[in-house]
């Protein structure tokens, strides 16, 4: 495996893993943008993976179009398609104060245990197309 694709794997191992000490820690809202980080480094690895000039993957955080760059989306199942538009608004939108509050609304301890659990899936699935 070459060194950026395993970079992008390492980190997204890391993230989920962050993921489940925030479920932990009861800081739920950054469950929910450690497993949108999970799945976007995941994304990442296949795209450094077929980069053949050693370009870096795209400074894009939206998960639809990252999973076109690296022609897993029309993949995916419908399901795993509808999780990457749930995860979208958790990365960007988790940062502002107008929509931190909102967001966190529907976090809940179960909510944040099922974005775990479909995490971990996708994030197989995608490790199993490399």
């Amino acid at each position: 495996m070459i060194d950026n694709v395993k970079y992008w794997l390492d980190l997204a191992d890391y993230d989920i893993e962050t993921a489940k000490a925030m479920l932990n820690s009861g800081r739920f809202l950054y469950v929910g943008f450690m497993c949108h980080q999970t799945i976007e480094k995941a994304l990442k690895a296949v795209v450094a993976r077929d980069c053949t000039d050693g370009d870096l993957p795209p400074k894009i955080h939206d998960l639809s179009k990252l999973a076109v760059c690296a022609s897993l989306f029309d993949l995916m199942s419908e399901e795993q398609q509808d999780f990457l538009d749930d995860l979208n608004p958790l990365n960007i939108e988790a940062r502002y104060p107008e929509y931190k509050y909102e967001i966190a609304a529907g976090l809940t301890k179960e909510n944040c245990e099922k974005f775990i659990v479909r995490t971990e899936k996708l994030l197989c699935w995608i490790k199993e197309r490399l």
